[in-house]
């Protein structure tokens, strides 16, 4: 029997791939409007459970984001 869990992410690295695919994806607007975009987009369709969550791995494994998406969360965690 094989575990149906092998090879999946933990949530905090879900969140984490999300924030940095996200910042991916707006990168070619420049570095401060992509951060901006990245922090809105969270804010809008995160719940405050992901919010949270993110905000407080971005603290505890800062090299796990890419510097756009840092800096988003950054923005995110200051305004909270």
């Amino acid at each position: 029997m094989t575990d149906e869990t092998e090879g999946a992410m933990s949530t905090g690295d879900r969140l984490v791939y999300m924030a940095n695919q996200i910042a991916r994806n707006l990168a070619a607007q420049g570095q401060a409007e992509a951060e901006a975009m990245v922090a809105d987009h969270i804010r809008a369709f995160w719940d405050p459970g992901m919010r949270a969550r993110i905000v407080e791995i971005a603290r505890e494994r800062p090299s796990a984001l890419s510097p756009i998406a840092a800096a988003a969360i950054g923005r995110i965690a200051a305004a909270a």
